[in-house]
């Protein structure tokens, strides 16, 4: 257990990578879901991963032609692209003071380059190896019921998928989760993947992460977020999977 936030998951791996001589890093969990293809309970495996709390936060009046503050020293870039307040404006012809927040690789020093010569990651990619293996968790039979009374729509599946956000944000807002998939084309929405994601990309340890959707962020229930509902069914799936998983690389 990491507890929740980048933080603690970033700390955590970093520790456990410090103490033991670990061959590869199997991280699991529960996810908002941002892709209305795929439903509660269902299971996803991302090819890549993104930390997408890390910003530059543009002044009012500047654009997207505008340079960001510590730019041409190589801190900032707008390369990655940015969110526009006043596009969620009820009237979208007004300008918003929040103006624009432009998202920012992270910081990386790989083990095997010069040391404190600094690089940049993004997208972050799990391991090939544990990627290709996944594909075969996809007619894994997941739970579908809590109890006699609730059930799912259908029986959820596994799925991998393309890309997967982190950052420390619980994000139940549905124009916000409609923006991160339209721009960056993302699934599951978390607080902790892309921490480990980095920590094991700079110690160079082979990834994987599997995470299990509990609601759709900001969107099925006009009452309540489902996870308070679903999250015990969504992490039972995530385990399953794991111990599959677990089985198929022993094997």
């Amino acid at each position: 257990m990491t507890g929740l936030s980048m933080l603690n998951a970033g700390i955590t791996t970093q520790v456990l990578l410090s103490l033991f001589n670990v061959k590869g890093v199997l991280h699991f969990g529960i996810a908002g879901n941002a892709n209305t293809e795929l439903e509660i309970g269902d299971v996803v495996i991302p090819k890549f991963w993104a930390h997408t709390g890390l910003w530059s936060w543009q002044r009012y009046g500047q654009g997207p032609e505008s340079e960001l503050p510590l730019e041409s020293n190589g801190d900032y870039t707008r390369d990655v692209g940015y969110l526009k307040f006043s596009d969620y404006n009820n009237d979208t012809s007004v300008e918003n003071l929040l103006n624009n927040v432009w998202y920012q690789p992270e910081e990386v020093f790989p083990i095997n380059t010069t040391p404190e010569t600094r690089q940049h990651a993004f997208w972050v990619p799990v391991d090939k190896h544990y990627f290709t293996l996944s594909k075969k968790l996809e007619d894994l039979k997941l739970e579908e019921c809590i109890d006699a009374t609730t059930c799912l729509p259908r029986v959820p599946k596994v799925a991998r998928v393309e890309r997967g956000v982190s950052a420390n944000m619980f994000i139940d807002n549905g124009a916000y989760r409609t923006f991160l998939n339209s721009k960056f084309n993302v699934t599951p929405i978390d607080m902790e993947s892309a921490a480990v994601a980095l920590i094991c990309y700079q110690q160079k340890i082979p990834f994987i992460a599997i995470r299990a959707l509990s609601d759709l962020a900001g969107g099925g229930s006009s009452i309540s977020n489902e996870a308070s509902i679903f999250a015990p069914l969504a992490a039972q799936n995530a385990v399953v999977t794991l111990i599959k998983f677990v089985q198929l690389l022993h094997s």
